[in-house]
Order: structure tokens, then sequence, then C-alpha cells
């Protein structure tokens, strides 16, 4: 069996979301008839399609196929030149197989995306918001960051201030806004800011966020103080206006009392007798029968015995099962066996374990000033669900908290347990969570102490936001409260 074979052209070239096509020429050069399949193979194998599949020659004849090249416009289409390949496996001598090869340059092309994490942030005199700046080209992105808002009240803290990143990959852009003046009293302001992603040849990529600047008293703290002030005051003055005499009546009585218990009676006059004095003696009369101690107190004495046995006859009630996130979740899924739920529920001091909630009810207790220091989660229908606490941190140099531990998981209907619950346990800044096996998403609002709901965020599963965080990163703060929802 011999084969000759041609590609029209050898080397191609396609921009990301285009099409081209190359022409395969053969010719048999056999003694007999056979029919040829075709198959690309290679990277560029799932972009490319053969028209006709096979062909059927006689010998001496000449025949062509098209192969048509598509590749999308994503990260996966790596610019530059790549090599390809087509198989061409004879019907009648399948040991015979011919694998001509090609060339397909692939166009670069540039794409960047970027968001602020979160959008809005506030403090008296910092905030922390991070950049995520996503490179959804296909060649490698090199950028720098900076700052800006109107009236220069803020001054911006970029690290690192220039990033290369990968085709589909993405870099995390730490950012500390500091306001220029402080303010004391009086409502928060907000002060809207612009982070710049710049790169060489093209207009800046702006995204646009708050910063919502707190004063550092609350204007009720004011009005205490001074209503404070004004009645202590007058209480002040009315306790010098209207001073209390003091009385020594109490010290004249106790004198009275003594004198009149010390003074001798007035003797009886003498009786003058005839009879001679007698030398009898009269005996002083005899004491008083006195009550013994403890005589009649028998009968309270049995009486208190008796209602110490009675009281160890009680029978102790019995403690209900713990309702946990996995007692609430399989609940859920038992009468919606096709649906995705999550149940949670979160541990604060003093109170213990809340009671469990599910699909975007409140766990916590927002604005109560008390730290969440655990999470109980359950999920069904995700194929688990994996999550990190990030604490608070007394060893920090950043102001920011750290993951003391790494990710737990767990599978659906089962606990999943993050953070801790011992006494001396850190509170609990925030924790990142996703769902398992790219089933559907998870998303979450949390209450932040001192501030307010965050906005809702959701992860986004094979986008390189594969998780999303609850919280704050601020060492100085922690969540009070949490919503989850699939």
């Amino acid at each position: 069996m011999s084969l000759w074979t041609s590609l029209e052209p050898a080397s191609a070239t396609v921009d990301p979301g285009g099409t081209t096509t190359v022409r395969l020429r053969l010719r048999n050069t056999g003694d007999v008839v056979d029919e040829y399949r075709f198959e690309a193979v290679g990277a560029l194998a799932p972009w490319a399609t053969v028209e006709p599949p096979s062909l059927r020659l006689y010998p001496g004849t000449t025949g062509s196929v098209e192969l048509t090249f598509a590749p999308p416009r994503t990260p996966d289409a790596t610019a530059g030149p790549n090599p390809y390949a087509v198989r061409i496996t004879p019907t009648e001598h399948p040991e015979a197989t011919t694998v001509p090869e090609g060339n397909l340059t692939i166009t670069p092309f540039t794409e960047v995306r970027a968001e602020l994490i979160p959008p809005t942030v506030k403090g008296r005199f910092r905030g922390r918001p991070r950049l995520a700046v996503d490179n959804v080209g296909n060649t490698k992105l090199t950028a720098s960051v900076s700052g800006s808002d109107n009236g220069d009240q803020l001054s911006y803290g970029i690290h690192p201030s220039n990033v290369q990143i990968e085709p589909g990959r993405a870099a995390f852009v730490k950012t500390t806004l500091k306001p220029r003046k402080i303010i004391w009293f009086g409502s928060a302001e907000q002060r809207p800011y612009t982070l710049a992603v710049q790169r060489s040849g093209v207009p800046p990529l702006d995204v646009e966020g708050t910063y919502v600047q707190r004063g550092l008293l609350p204007r009720w703290l004011a009005v205490f103080l001074s209503v404070s002030t004004a009645l202590a005051i007058t209480l002040v003055m009315l306790w010098i206006s209207h001073q209390p005499r003091v009385s020594t009546a109490a010290t004249e009585k106790l004198q009275e009392a003594g004198t009149s218990t010390l003074q001798p009676a007035p003797a009886p006059p003498p009786k003058v007798s005839a009879a001679p004095p007698s030398d009898a003696v009269t005996a002083p009369p005899a004491p008083a029968p006195t009550q013994q101690a403890g005589g009649s107190g028998g009968g309270d004495e049995g009486a208190a015995g008796g209602g110490g046995s009675e009281r160890q006859q009680k029978k102790k009630e019995s403690k209900a099962p713990e309702r946990t996130a996995a007692t609430a979740v399989q609940q859920l899924a038992a009468g919606d066996p096709g649906g995705r739920h999550i149940c949670y529920r979160v541990y604060t001091p003093g109170d213990g374990w809340s009671d469990a909630v599910c699909d975007g009810e409140t766990a916590g207790a927002a604005g109560s000033g008390m730290p969440i220091k655990a999470v109980n989660i359950a999920v069904s229908g995700t194929k688990g669900t994996s999550s990190g606490a990030f604490v608070h941190d007394p060893e920090s140099t950043n102001g920011e908290g750290h993951f003391p531990e790494p990710w737990s998981n767990a599978v659906d209907g089962i606990d999943n347990y993050v953070g801790s619950t011992e006494k001396d346990a850190p509170s609990m800044l925030g924790f990142t969570i996703n769902v398992d096996g790219g089933k559907g998403t998870v998303c979450q609002s949390s209450y932040v102490h001192n501030d307010t709901w965050l906005g809702l965020a959701c992860d986004e599963p094979g986008t390189g936001y594969d998780f999303t965080y609850a919280g704050t990163h601020d060492n100085a703060s922690w969540i009070e409260a949490v919503k989850l929802r699939v």
C-alpha cells in the first residue's frame, strides 16, 4: 500500500473565536481500491473537524478533505504556533497508518477583568479591600495598580503595585485605604474612590469602590456625656443646698438608758422591832427552770430530713438530643430529594449553639456585639461542602487575622465544623465556603461587628472563584450573624 499526502497550506493562522480551513490532498499510489478514514490528533484536536470523515480512492486517483479549526476565545487557546496532525488509516491495510503534520498559529488577544472585594468597606482609621485581577486572555498580562479619589481625601497602600498574571489565572492585590482627616463626632461619610489597572498602550481599567468613614466617637456618646455632666453638676448643687443635719438622739437615748439601769432604787425606812434579831439566814429563791436548747427543734429537723428525701426521689428530666445542621438538612432532603439545601448554626460565648436555620435564614444575633466562634454547616444535593475559619491573630503585624487550620470538608448530610468552641478560642473574623463536585454555587451575606450586613456574594465554579468569603479580614472586628443559601 502506498499513499501520497499534502497539507495546503502547511502553516495557517487563526484568531481565537474565529475559524480557518486547511486542505489535505492525498493520492492512492497503490494498485487496489482503498477507503481512508481521517482523525485530527494533538492539542488542537478538540477544535478541529474533518469533512468528509472518510474517502474512497481508486488506484492512481487523487482526493481531498478539509480540516476546519475553530479555537475558542478563552485562555485555553494558547497564543503562538501550535503543531497538529491528521491520522489517515486505510481500511484495507490498517497497519499502514500515515500521519501528516502541520502548524497552526493562534493570534494573541488580551482581556482583563477586575473586581473589588468587597466593593464597600467601612472603618474609622483604615479600610482593607482586595482587588481581584483576572487574565482571561491567552497571553501573559503585565499591569500596574494605582488609586485615586476626588479631593485627595484618602491615601493608598497597594501591595503589590505591579502584577504579572499567566493566562487563565488571577492575582489579588491588597489595598489599605487611610483617610487624611479623622471624624471625631457625627455620622459616617462616604468617600468614593477608584482603583485603576493600567496596561501599556491601552486605556486603564477603572474599578470603583466606596470607603465609608465612621466617626471616632458616636453622636449618642457626645450627647450622653453632656447630659451626664449636667446631671452630675445638678446633683452636687442640690447636695450642697440641702445637706442633711446629723442628730445625736441615739447617743442621748443610750445615756438615758444607762443611767436608769445603773441607778439603785431608794431603800425603805428601817423598822423598829422589840424582838431580838434572829440568827437565821433567809435562803435565796430558787432560779426559775429554763428550757433546754433544741427541745422543740426535733420536729423541724425531721421535717427537713423528710423534704430532702423527697427531693432525692424526684426523677431527672431527660435532655433532648442536640439538633445540628445535619439533622435539619436531612429533614429537608427527605421532603425534597432532588433539591439543594444548606443548613447552619453558630456558636457564641454565653449563648452556646444557636438553633439550626436553613436556606438564607439568619444565624446569630446581628448588632448584639457577641462574636461568632464556630459555625456548623451541612448541605444536601451538592456533593458536600468545604470551609475554613479566618480568626483573630494576636500576633498579627498587618492588622489582619489568619487561617489557623486547613479547610475542613464533609459530604452531603454530614456536619462540617469550622472554628472552635473552646473557652479561650479566638473570635471568627470570617470564613471561606464552597460546595463540591461543581453542582451549583453557594452564596453568603454576613453581619460585621459595628458595621452592617455585607452584600450578597457567591462563588463561581470554573472561573477561578471556586469559593466565597463571608466576613472581614480586619483583626479588630468579627462577624455576629450570617446567611447562607445554595
